[in-house]
């Protein structure tokens, strides 16, 4: 049976988000999809390379299922940002691919610039010019009064990832920390509403 790149990139990101990279070794990888180590090789000169390949591939998954600013919906109600904001957290809650992508750089933002980076990107910039972008929206449509949207993307954003942080800790609290996101976002919709 013959593997595929993507067969080969998800079982890398599975062993490294639980491993991390030094722990990992292609021994791990190549049993985790069946194969030979010989057989992976056919495929990567070794584990640096399958590492960044790995990186490679998580960052275009991420543009492909979370997109970009430039495509997010600007909401035309609270209630409709409401809907958009949980939509995005039960997806970054629950994608699996997501999930093994914020473990892996929650632990490895410390060893390698490059995770460093990322981590910096996925947890705080992207999704802050995302929220950014969504306020300039809603208020040049009148739904939000805000003349500094930047910090309220801030405002907005912190809280929400540190949740979905302890829940990737503490998944058997997933419904109480939910509770605690809803009302996170019931409230700031009841704050800044125009």
């Amino acid at each position: 049976m013959k593997t595929n790149k993507d067969e080969i990139l998800n079982a890398a990101l599975s062993v490294f988000s639980e491993k991390g990279y030094e722990g990992a070794l292609l021994r791990d990888i190549s049993a985790a999809l069946k194969i030979t180590k010989s057989a992976l090789y056919k495929h990567y000169e070794g584990k640096e390379a399958l590492w960044n390949s790995m990186i490679d591939y998580v960052e275009q998954y991420y543009s492909e299922h979370i997109g970009c600013v430039c495509d997010i919906p600007i909401p035309n109600s609270w209630n409709e940002f409401q809907m958009l904001s949980l939509k995005q957290i039960d997806f970054t809650l629950h994608d699996e691919t997501v999930r093994r992508v914020r473990r892996l750089l929650m632990t490895e933002q410390f060893r390698s610039e490059r995770m460093s980076d990322l981590a910096t990107k996925h947890f705080i910039t992207d999704i802050e010019a995302l929220y950014t972008k969504i306020f300039v929206g809603m208020t040049e449509k009148g739904i939000l009064k805000c003349s500094e949207p930047e910090l309220l993307a801030f405002e907005y954003t912190a809280p929400i990832t540190v949740m979905i942080h302890l829940c990737d800790r503490e998944p058997d609290k997933e419904t109480q920390i939910m509770n605690k996101i809803k009302a996170h976002i019931k409230r700031f919709s009841q704050e800044h509403k125009n």
